[in-house]
């Protein structure tokens, strides 16, 4: 009977680097452009934010809201890693966000706040959005 330890307890792993769907980056510390994002009784619930710089697009919940905010994610995170996946800039991707305007037609459940695309100076801005508006300009 052979008393050695099997193979995969002394030879070295073999690492390979796997990856999940296009996505762009979430975390930048420049400025970033941004959509609100309202539930079906028109309330804000997120902002979608972008910056070309940094190849960043991302959500950002509205603490305030609850879980509303973080399930209402999904649909749009989708549309963003198909936008990223055909290679369009962040900017290009709320542009067609906006264009979109649901989250899904067949049963939307959420939709973009019509109005100008907003500026916040960084995402720490953005998050305090609700609370402090000085550091977040139209």
């Amino acid at each position: 009977m052979n008393t050695d330890p099997p193979g995969y307890l002394t030879e070295d792993l073999q690492l390979r680097e796997v990856s999940g769907p296009p996505s762009y980056r979430g975390i930048t510390s420049g400025p970033v452009q941004y959509i609100a994002i309202a539930n079906q009784s028109g309330v804000v619930i997120a902002y979608i934010y972008a910056n070309d710089e940094d190849d960043v697009a991302g959500w950002q919940a509205r603490p305030d809201v609850g879980h509303e905010a973080h399930s209402g994610y999904y649909p749009w995170m989708i549309k963003l890693r198909a936008c990223k996946a055909r290679g369009l800039p962040p900017s290009a991707a709320l542009d067609e966000l906006v264009r979109d305007e649901v989250d899904t037609p067949q049963d939307p459940r959420s939709h973009v706040v019509p109005g100008p695309r907003r500026h916040a100076d960084s995402l720490e801005a953005l998050r305090d959005h609700p609370a402090t508006s000085n550091s977040v300009r139209s």
